[in-house]
């Protein structure tokens, strides 16, 4: 019979793929603090968890809707280590984060800015996003006439 730590885990790593931090907090309470840790070892050992493969997957799954500072929040949120997000983030995003603003912002918006407080309003809803300052002028700037006054 397989151990209900073991069977919940598994479960959780069917459904997708999970860091090892988040797939802790889900495995609290059914051992001790010392199982849950022995069978996330375990679970990495056997290529079952891994935070690398994670992140990856989680960035290749939210990069066409947010931007790199979200993701790299929701990433160090979910217990993601800094090196692994910069990597996951760097081979599925590269330099085209301007492009995926474009898009994200075409999407939402048919038309552009046409005075001051709408190009203020579709600055928030890409800052919401995760993009950055810098990103959003220049995708904003790309319009005649849409610069706030």
């Amino acid at each position: 019979m397989i151990a209900p730590l073991h069977a919940r885990a598994l479960r959780c790593l069917a459904q997708r793929e999970h860091s090892r931090a988040e797939l802790a907090r889900k495995l609290d309470g059914l051992g001790s603090a010392d199982e849950v840790e022995a069978e996330l070892d375990r679970l990495a050992d056997l290529g079952l968890l891994s935070d690398a493969r994670f992140a990856e997957a989680y960035v290749r799954a939210k990069a066409a809707r947010f931007g790199s500072s979200r993701l790299k929040a929701e990433l160090a949120r979910r217990g993601v280590a800094a090196d692994l997000i910069g990597s996951a983030l760097h081979d599925a995003c590269g330099g085209s984060e301007p492009e995926r603003a474009r898009t994200v912002l075409r999407r939402k918006f048919d038309t552009p800015p046409a005075d001051a407080r709408e190009w203020a309003r579709q600055a928030r809803f890409l800052q919401g996003r995760g993009f950055s300052t810098e990103i959003i002028r220049s995708v904003l700037k790309e319009s005649p006439g849409d610069e706030p006054a």
